[in-house]
This record gives structure tokens, sequence and C-alpha cells, in this order.
């Protein structure tokens, strides 16, 4: 039986919009025919704790069918990114051409260890929430009580406002 799965794209280097393109379609591969998929729109944000001079990012989010084990999809997304030159060993934060994490698996929580589900800082970054809420607003996360609309309507992280670079991607 496949999960719904959130899963966010970031990309601050190269031809980003062709990045996530690429991302997203290797994901799809995973979703059993005549899955439903959804995709949000693409925005443009500022780097976050990154180093000086760090481009700025495209993000988006995306949701899938997943038929398996969350760990064999952080595989999967573990190998998109080095299938773009990502290392075993990078900086904290610094520049990537991909950037792809698991925000939600259905209803599973993980702690801890190299996976964390819910993703620990979804609901404190407005580059993952407004993507989210534009495709799963009324989305309540495993052992949470507000919406994603709710947790982006009371977000106070000083980031500065997301910038629209396409709706259909």
């Amino acid at each position: 039986m496949a999960t719904r799965v959130g899963i966010a794209l970031g990309s601050n280097l190269g031809n980003r919009l062709a990045h996530l393109r690429t991302a997203r379609d290797m994901l799809r591969k995973l979703m059993p025919e005549d899955a439903l998929y959804m995709q949000a729109p693409v925005y443009q944000s500022e780097p976050l704790d990154c180093p000086p001079n760090s481009p700025d990012f495209y993000n988006t989010v995306i949701e899938i069918d997943y038929v398996g084990r969350p760990h064999e999809l952080l595989e999967y997304t573990q190998g998109i990114e080095f299938h773009f030159g990502r290392g075993v060993v990078h900086q904290t934060n610094a520049p990537r051409i991909i950037d792809v994490d698991i925000l939600y698996f259905g209803a599973e929580t993980i702690g801890g260890g190299i996976l964390t589900i819910p993703h620990p800082q979804l609901t404190h970054r407005l580059f993952v929430l407004q993507p989210l809420a534009d495709i799963r607003p009324h989305l309540i996360l495993p052992g949470d009580k507000a919406t994603i609309t709710e947790h982006l309507h009371h977000l106070d992280s000083g980031e500065p406002p997301l910038n629209l670079v396409q709706s259909e991607w």
C-alpha cells in the first residue's frame, strides 16, 4: 500500500529550475502508475544560515505516493543528491545543486539517527511552509495539532518574503 510522502526540493547553484525538474522526475519514477501527485509552485528565497554571498535558493515541495519504508526512500533521496555531485561530507548549509528532504511520511514518526520524520525544521521555515501550504493547507503532521496553514500564519522566523518563480514547472 502506498504512503503519502512530502518532499522538499531546493537548489541554489547552476540552472536551479532544471535541477528541481530533474530531481522531481527522478522521484516520480518511484510512484505506482496512476498515483496521485502534487507539486507546489517554485519560490525564490534568500539563503538562511548559509555562508556569506551564497546565491538565492529555488524551493518547492512535492507530494508523492510511495511504496516502501522511510529509510529506503532516504537512500533514494541521498542517491539523487549524490547524482548531482553532493559528497558524503559537506559543509553545513553550503550552496548546493540539489537538496532533497523528506518532510513527512504518512502518519509515521521517526526520531533520531539519520532520519527524523516529520522533518524537525518543517514548521520553522517559510521556504518549506509556503509551498507546502499551497498543496496541503489542511495537513496536520503526526503528533501536531495545527494545520500547515496555521503554522504558516504564526511563523515568526524573520525570513524575508518569498518570490514566486514559477507556478507550473
